[in-house]
């Protein structure tokens, strides 16, 4: 009994010498990640769809870790492939893969076209799978790891107008688990955050529909749209060694949406 407490420290939550891959990394919520997992020391290889990084790299001055951006649609495999090799080339090796690259389609389902379907699951489920499959490949070889998907409260309720969406978010979940039985003897840890309801330009319009935004404060027990910010110490925390008995988890940051 006992054992290792008089080893803690904060520095069990630092991330200095790791590398780390973000996907979607350089706008809303995958922002925040990056910067996070820069604050904490690691290198940060961030994957986008577009090439427009300013901002990105305003927020990473004068952070110690390294940064290179790298741009690729990965819901094309070709290029999903391109991804861990460069990191590999770039900074040797890949010790966190953050699946944050994600997209959403609305119609309903009566209305809902094929191709809307297919580019929701390319990217939300297909890249998730892909990605984290070559990287805990190199994770292996090393014996640790951290695998770090991106749910949603869509992983857990059926919602609206989104079956794509919500199907991908279900699946998420269930590859998290399936990851993380596999890979715990290779000294990997795979788990989700599952983000409630934050203001980003992508909730935008819901937050201005004055009707829509008063439903979903009155379920939202904290009372308030979280920011992006609000994540930042979720992620470090599942990136750390303070989480390696934390495996196949999906942790809600809702502000207690889902006890409601």
């Amino acid at each position: 009994m006992g054992e290792g407490l008089q080893d803690f420290s904060l520095d069990y939550f630092s991330l200095k010498g790791k590398t780390a891959i973000i996907t979607g990394g350089n706008t809303g919520l995958g922002q925040a990640y990056t910067v996070a997992l820069a604050k904490a020391g690691a290198n940060v290889f961030v994957v986008t769809h577009g090439t427009n990084w300013d901002e990105t790299k305003e927020y990473l001055n004068n952070i110690e870790g390294k940064t290179e951006f790298f741009q690729a649609d990965l819901a094309d495999r070709e290029q999903l492939q391109k991804v861990v090799p460069a990191c590999v080339d770039t900074f040797g090796t890949v010790d966190i893969l953050v699946n944050n690259a994600g997209t959403i389609r609305r119609n309903p389902l009566l209305e809902f076209k094929d191709e809307d379907w297919d580019d929701v699951m390319a990217l939300n489920l297909d890249a998730v799978y892909f990605l984290s499959q070559a990287a805990a490949k190199v994770m292996a070889e090393k014996g640790s790891g951290k695998i770090i998907n991106i749910a949603s409260m869509l992983s857990f309720q059926g919602g609206k107008f989104i079956p794509p969406y919500t199907a991908s978010k279900h699946a998420v979940a269930g590859l998290t688990k399936s990851f993380a039985n596999e890979l715990a003897e290779h000294g990997i840890q795979v788990n989700a955050i599952a983000p409630g309801y934050f203001a980003t330009k992508n909730t935008a319009p819901i937050r201005s529909n004055e009707q829509r935004n008063a439903e979903i404060l009155s379920r939202i027990p904290a009372g308030y749209w979280a920011n992006p910010s609000d994540l930042m110490g979720t992620v470090v925390y599942l990136s750390s060694k303070a989480s390696d008995y934390m495996n196949g988890h999906i942790l809600a940051v809702d502000g207690g949406w889902l006890a409601r």
